[in-house]
């Protein structure tokens, strides 16, 4: 049996590791340093176990082969912020204090913070908070579901249906109606809440995705009033571009529609002047979605929806047992956010949001937004500046698309040797840069949102990139 001496013992080790870690994480190879054969597959369960220090060293001895250091300045693979050092402390006690958040039956605090958090996001985004009701999910992606959940709901109770009870059998088929910016999370969704993949029209007007607003408009006069959701997207993967959510509220508001927006990282751009008409409209909305482990620099996982009709929220994903607490006569219903996604069993994710935006406050969450702005914008003079490398859009955001492409070598030949340098520069490790195609070519798309990336950080991914595509090159 485990002593309180051996708690004290484990979270003293726990400590050092981590702050080992993440004082060299600057400095640190990307990805894992061991190979996938055989990982994870390698050894029996014990019969007897070996304790807590033998088994921590071991997961020690693991994160040093095959973590990667996604927290650290030189990630831009995927839009990852980095835990800062309040939300990381938050989260570490979040874990000691191990809270039900379900509902305020099962921890008052977890809830307190959810709904306060929630309210403090939508003044940082200058969003009507008395209309809005947030909740805390793992992601964009279940920020998604919830959002798209409530719009089913409510297109279709608009003509007679309740989806909730009733489910999609024998209901007027929901029409999902987006640009060419829209994300697979939101793909997913549809797939996941039973309005099907292939229940989305995209319009886009050109290789970029840009929204052909005219055929979009002919297509929601001609489905005369059938059940229609309209997804924005607010930061697009590849460029850091938006739909115009404006226009695309007005659209809404004439055709009786949902405006559902994914925000994942975009919302963000409502920080800064500098950056804050590119997401224009969004405050239109009647769902949003998007990621605090991004552009917040809170640990994983942590995102949130924010809904204006609760209610459609709530008859979707509601929760009833005879062992759960009935709900208090005069009790906001807001202290029961299990009945607002689809998890029941919960973390208390407000945490480490909580004393981020209370650490920062505004001025510093816009201070963070606007030198990712600035460094994406020295990353692309590099980019124009190196003649063996070709920007493929400018940046908007924080996301700069470009790829390798050297005099002499067939233009039809580049997407092949980008293919193979995204390859080469994972292995290399140094920086950590994902592919993607964009505007019809094959690319790279570093995203900036790290905490702690500086100038030197950018101009090593040019460095890296140029290096490695020579020795491609012979």
């Amino acid at each position: 049996m485990s002593e309180p001496s051996d708690l004290e013992r484990l979270l003293s080790r726990a400590r050092d590791a981590a702050v080992e870690y993440l004082g060299s994480i600057g400095e640190r190879g990307i990805g894992a340093r061991t190979g996938r054969d055989g990982a994870g597959r390698e050894a029996a369960l014990p019969e007897e176990g070996v304790g807590g220090a033998a088994a921590f060293e071991e997961l020690l001895a693991r994160a040093e082969a095959r973590a990667v250091a996604s927290t650290g300045p030189r990630y831009f693979h995927y839009v990852v912020g980095g835990a800062t050092p309040e939300a990381l402390a938050a989260d570490w006690f979040t874990s000691a204090l191990d809270q039900v958040a379900s509902s305020a039956a099962g921890s008052p605090l977890a809830v307190d913070l959810e709904v306060l958090c929630a309210r403090w996001l939508c003044e940082l985004f200058e969003l009507p908070a008395d209309e809005l009701t947030g909740v805390f999910v793992t992601g964009a992606t279940a920020a998604n579901t919830v959002g798209l959940g409530a719009a089913r709901q409510r297109v279709l109770a608009r003509v007679g249906h309740d989806a909730a009870e009733r489910g999609l059998a024998g209901a007027p088929e929901v029409r999902v109606l987006t640009g060419g910016f829209v994300h697979a999370s939101v793909v997913k969704a549809c797939a996941v809440l039973g309005l099907g993949r292939a229940s989305i029209e995209r319009f886009a007007a050109d290789n970029r995705g840009t929204l052909d607003e005219a055929a979009l408009a002919r297509r929601l006069e001609g489905l005369g009033g059938a059940p229609v959701i309209l997804v924005g997207t607010a930061g697009e993967v590849n460029s850091g571009r938006s739909d115009p959510l404006d226009r695309l509220a007005e659209l809404a508001a004439r055709h009786g529609a949902w405006l559902h927006v994914d925000a994942a990282f975009g919302a963000f751009a409502r920080v800064t002047p500098r950056a804050s008409d590119l997401v224009r409209g969004i405050e239109r909305a009647d769902s949003i979605a998007a990621d605090a482990h991004k552009w917040l620099n809170v640990p994983y996982d942590c995102g949130f929806a924010l809904l204006r009709d609760r209610d459609a929220a709530a008859r979707t994903f509601r929760l009833s047992a005879p062992y759960l607490p009935p709900a208090v006569a005069g009790e906001p219903r807001d202290l029961v956010p299990a009945n607002l996604s689809p998890e029941s069993s919960r973390r208390a994710r407000a945490l480490p949001v909580f004393a981020t935006l209370l650490a920062r406050g505004r001025a510093g969450i816009r201070a963070m937004v606007e030198r990712h702005l600035d460094l994406a914008a020295l990353l692309a003079d590099e980019v124009r500046a190196a003649e063996d490398l070709e920007l493929v859009d400018d940046p908007v955001l924080n996301v700069v698309p470009f790829r390798f492409a050297p005099e002499g070598v067939r233009r039809r030949d580049l997407d092949e040797l980008n293919e193979r340098l995204g390859r080469a520069v994972l292995e290399d490790g140094r920086v950590a840069v994902g592919l993607t195609r964009h505007r019809s070519v094959v690319c790279l798309r570093p995203a900036i949102a790290n905490w702690r990336t500086g100038e030197d950080d950018v101009r090593l991914v040019v460095e890296v990139v140029r290096e490695l595509g020579a020795r491609l090159l012979g």
